[in-house]
């Protein structure tokens, strides 16, 4: 009876510390990113990296003995975009490569349970395309465009690419693509613009969840919101705010907890160092967590960019 009763608890330790990843990690991929539809000049390269770190409460299956779980990630990134012209619209794909620390604690039947991990996360590829409002311009042609209403559509791809191992308890990478098709509207008001943008997030299975149990995770449904309000000089500042829902796991075909429902609210600010390179600040937290997590998230973007016959 002893020894089953060990069992059983180093199973829920490690489906615990599993979660305490999967749940944070998946939580990094709730983006708020304003600015996502609008027009840029063609053939305009961009390189960006930075600091991001995220650190908070995460939400577990309220069946399992699981309490007090924390879990902090800081990462950096590496990032590739170019504008295109798409049949005569502004388009962009951008690639990007996290690197990440994760650390993670737990209470699992009475127990503390921490563990920590380093390496690669999941590649992410994007492309996304404006079809209306926002034609593909030269450097040139783009000095007299004026934005009025701007409608565009993406699509990013995650790569299971990130570090993974099905025997140990923590992990970076998820093991799984998925697919997040999204809609989204910029218009201009003066010197602010208002954006809305639409998506769903699809997941394909993991097979090797903790010894190879399979976890399926319903599709995560958001909409996003931005406030931008430009100072000229290249110079603006976002509200942003979010919601999502939806995202239920299931482990072994049973259902374990409840959907996602969260929302959140922050701020982004750019501010140009020069013709070439700007800064990108942000913050954001939960303003409302029925299920799920409820972090914390601050970070620092470096942006270079070149090409488009920039002078």
């Amino acid at each position: 009876m002893r020894r089953l009763y060990k069992f059983e608890s180093l199973k829920l330790t490690r489906f615990a510390a599993a979660m305490l990843a999967l749940v944070a990690l998946g939580a990094n991929g709730q983006v708020i990113e304003p600015r996502t539809y609008t027009n840029a000049p063609v053939g305009l390269n961009f390189l960006v990296t930075g600091y991001n770190f995220i650190g908070g409460g995460v939400g577990t299956d309220p069946a399992l003995p699981i309490e007090d779980t924390k879990v902090e990630i800081h990462s950096t990134f590496f990032a590739y975009a170019r504008s295109l012209d798409f049949f005569g619209k502004s388009a962009k794909f951008d690639v990007v490569q996290p690197l990440s620390w994760a650390s993670g604690s737990a209470t699992v039947t009475d127990q503390f349970r921490d563990r920590e991990i380093f390496g690669p996360a999941d590649t992410r590829f994007r492309f996304a395309v404006n079809f209306f409002g926002a034609p593909a311009l030269s450097m040139k042609d783009f000095a007299n465009y004026r934005q009025d209403t701007v409608i565009g559509a993406s699509v990013e791809v995650t790569a299971p690419s990130g570090q993974y191992n099905e025997d140990k308890l923590l992990n970076i990478g998820n093991n799984r693509w998925s697919i997040r098709p999204e809609i989204g509207i910029s218009k201009n008001l003066g010197p602010f613009i208002l954006e809305l943008a639409g998506s769903v997030q699809f997941y394909t299975a993991n097979d090797d969840f903790l010894s190879s149990r399979v976890r399926e995770q319903d599709p995560v449904y958001s909409l996003q919101g931005h406030l931008i309000y430009s100072f000229g000089n290249g110079i603006w500042f976002a509200v942003d705010g979010t919601f999502y829902t939806g995202g239920q796991t299931i482990v072994d075909g049973v259902r374990r907890g409840g959907k996602l429902e969260n929302s959140r609210a922050g701020v982004t600010l750019s501010l140009p160092v020069n013709r070439h390179n700007s800064v990108k600040l942000f913050f954001n937290t939960g303003v409302s967590v029925r299920t799920g997590s409820d972090f914390n998230a601050v970070g620092i973007n470096w942006q270079y960019r070149f090409g488009g016959n920039i002078h």
